[in-house]
């Protein structure tokens, strides 16, 4: 019998939610044309307003090629617009009004799939759970 470690129980639990949660959320997408790496960028700007193109690669931890591949699909989709940043190389990202539309849409719509997926979880593990989950990231990405 194989036992495992404490810390690579805590990462295989990790790994056997994080992508079933992924497909999940993926699913509610779907009609919004959308994945969840352009959801979380939807976010961001939600949340913290207009980003640079690195500034965006630099929170998803992803290159700067990749971030302007997401962009394109979401200016295409109308949910976000490039504007002029405070010199003329620089690209700003930011939302439309249709795009604080939607997000304020899948926001609603994903509220009880969380609520189902955190059920049972008091709030106070799920603080818990998110500092120790924001710390691993921190250590993994010094």
């Amino acid at each position: 019998m194989v036992f495992l470690t404490i810390e690579q129980e805590f990462f295989n639990q990790y790994r056997l939610m994080y992508r079933p949660f992924i497909n999940l959320v993926n699913v509610q997408l779907e009609k919004y044309q959308l994945f969840s790496s352009q959801w979380a960028l939807l976010r961001l700007l939600m949340d913290k307003g207009p980003h640079t193109f690195v500034d965006i690669a630099n929170f998803m931890f992803i290159e700067k090629p990749s971030v302007t591949r997401l962009v394109q699909k979401l200016v295409e989709l109308g949910y976000v617009e490039t504007v002029a940043g405070r010199d003329k190389r620089e690209k700003l990202v930011q939302l439309t009004a249709n795009g604080e539309e939607i997000v304020q849409e899948i926001k609603s719509q994903l509220k009880p799939f969380f609520e189902q997926a955190l059920a049972g979880v008091s709030e106070r593990d799920i603080e818990i759970a998110t500092k120790v989950l924001a710390n691993i990231c921190a250590n993994i990405n010094r």
